[in-house]
C-alpha cells in the first residue's frame, strides 16, 4: 500500500529510507524516525519504504509512505517483501529524480547508495538453543542475514555506522575501504532528563518497589543465543543473593522466545522476590525512572542505547567494554566496563563495588548524563544528512543504470 500527499514542489531532491519501522520503539527504527523528521522538518521530500510508520510521519504533506506486509506476521518473509519493494520505489524515483538519495539499513536493501549500519551478522555467531524447529529457522535466517549483509555493504557508496566498533567489522569482515565509512553516534532525546525524586517515587510505585530496596534494571530481548548475556546477569544474581548482605532486587524488560524458560528457572532458584520478569514495554522511560542501576553484560552490541538512555536519566549503566556505547565511557568510568562479559565472578565483584558506593556514582555521573543528553537525535540526523551531501557521487549515471536494470 502506498500513500501519497500532494505536496507543493520543495526544490529539493527527493530521499528513499528503506527501513523495517520508523518510530520511538526500539533504537534502529528511532534512528530513523529521527532521520526521516529531520528530512521532512527541512522541507525535502521523503519516500519511507517499511513495514510500520509512526502517524506524524505518515501525515506529513512531504511524506510518501509505501508500507510493506509481513507475509504470516513473520519477520523473516517480511524482509523478502521490504528488499523487493525498496528497489521497486528506488528505481522509480530515480527514473524522476536522478538525484535522489537512496538509503538502506544493513542488508535489508542491497542497492548501491548509503547504508546505515546499525548490525553486523557476521560478528555474532552464538550459541542457539531453544526448541529443533526454532534452532532451524534461526540458522536459515541467520545465513540469508550474513549473505545479504555482505552484498550490502560492499557494494554501497558510502556507510554510516552507529559505532567505531562496527566501522572496525566493517572493514574486518567486509574489507570495505574505511574511507567510505562514517561514525555517527546515536542521540537521545531531550525530555529523557535526570529522574526527580517525585519521579522516582512515582515510578516505583507504579512497579510495586519498595522505596528502601536497591534496584537493577536489565533491558533487553530474551533469546535462545544469550547474545545480551542475561545468562551471566542471572548467574551473577543467584550469586548475590545468596549473600545475607545484599539487598538488591533486579527488574528484567524485555521478551523473547526463552522468556518462559527464564520465568521457570527464576522459580525453580527460588528468586521469585528478587528477580522479575517485566515482559516487553515501551515504557523504558519510566522503568528507568526506578532504577538504581543498569546491567548489560552483552556478548555482542553495536551500540547500546539502552545504556545511553540510562545514562541521560542519571542511572549508572555497568557494560561490556566492547559495546560500542562503552566507546563513550571516559576513564573515570571505567570500574563499570566488564572486561570479559562471560566472567561472572567480575560482574558480581563489580556489583558490589557499585553498591557501597551507590550514591557517589549517581552524583558522578551527573557531567557525563549532560554530556550524552547535549547529542539529540536532530544532531545525528543532521551529521547523516551532511555526510551524505558532501559526499554526493559526482555523477548520476552510475545510480541511473540502476534504473534499466530490473536484476540489481
Amino acid at each position: 500500500m502506498t500513500t501519497r500527499h500532494s505536496a507543493t514542489p520543495s526544490g529539493h531532491q527527493p530521499w528513499v529510507i528503506v527501513a523495517a519501522g520508523f518510530h520511538q520503539n526500539g533504537g534502529m527504527d528511532k534512528a530513523n524516525f529521527a532521520l526521516a523528521e529531520y528530512l521532512l522538518d527541512s522541507g525535502i521530500p521523503v519516500h519511507l519504504v517499511s513495514h510500520k510508520v509512526d502517524a506524524s510521519l505518515a501525515d506529513h504533506r512531504l511524506a510518501t509512505v509505501h508500507l510493506v506486509s509481513r507475509p504470516a506476521q513473520s519477520f523473516f518473509l517480511g524482509e523478502f517483501a521490504l528488499s523487493a519493494r525498496g528497489k521497486k520505489v528506488a528505481r522509480q524515483v530515480l527514473r524522476e529524480h536522478p538525484w535522489a538519495q537512496i538509503v538502506v539499513n544493513g542488508g535489508n536493501c542491497v542497492w548501491p547508495g548509503i547504508n546505515w549500519a546499525h548490525y553486523v551478522h557476521h560478528a555474532w555467531s552464538g550459541s542457539k538453543d531453544g526448541p529443533l524447529a526454532y534452532q532451524l529457522k534461526d540458522a536459515i535466517a541467520a545465513r540469508r542475514a550474513r549473505s545479504t549483509e555482505k552484498a550490502a555493504f560492499q557494494r554501497a557508496r558510502l556507510i554510516i555506522s552507529n559505532s567505531k566498533r562496527t566501522t572496525s567489522e566493517l572493514v574486518k569482515y567486509f574489507a570495505v575501504d574505511p574511507d567510505r565509512v562514517y561514525t555517527v553516534y546515536l542521540g537521545s532525546d531531550p525530555d529523557w532528563s535526570l529522574i526527580s525524586t517525585e519521579e522516582r517515587a512515582a515510578s516505583r510505585k507504579s512497579l510495586q518497589i519498595d522505596e528502601a530496596r536497591s534496584l537493577a534494571v536489565f533491558v533487553g530481548g530474551l533469546g535462545y543465543d544469550d547474545r545480551k548475556g542475561f545468562d551471566v546477569l542471572f548467574r551473577a544474581w543467584r550469586t548475590l543473593c545468596a549473600r545475607s548482605d545484599w539487598d538488591g532486587d533486579l527488574l528484567v524488560a524485555g521478551s523473547g522466545p526463552a522468556s518462559p524458560a527464564w520465568q521457570a528457572k527464576v522459580q525453580q532458584a527460588g528468586l521469585e522476590k528478587r528477580i522479575r520478569l517485566l515482559g516487553f514495554t515501551d515504557q523504558i522511560k519510566s522503568v528507568l525512572a526506578a532504577a538504581d542501576l543498569l546491567i548489560s553484560p552483552a556478548r555482542y552490541e553495536s551500540y547500546g542505547l539502552n545504556v545511553q538512555e540510562a545514562i541521560c536519566r542519571g542511572v549508572p549503566a555497568i557494560v561490556s567494554a566492547s559495546a560500542g556505547v562503552a566507546e563513550q565511557y571516559d576513564a573515570s568510568f571505567v570500574p563499570l566496563l566488564l572486561p570479559d562479559p562471560e566472567d561472572t565472578v567480575d560482574l558480581v565483584e563489580r556489583l558490589l563495588a557499585w553498591r557501597s558506593n551507590k550514591d557517589e556514582w549517581r552524583r558522578h555521573l551527573h557531567s557525563f548524563a549532560d554530556r550524552l543528553r547535549s547529542r539529540s537525535w536532530r544532531d545525528t540526523a543532521a551529521d547523516f544528512v551532511s555526510i551524505a551531501e558532501n559526499e554526493r557521487p559526482r555523477e548520476a549515471t552510475g545510480l541511473s543504470r540502476l534504473v534499466s536494470n530490473p536484476n540489481s
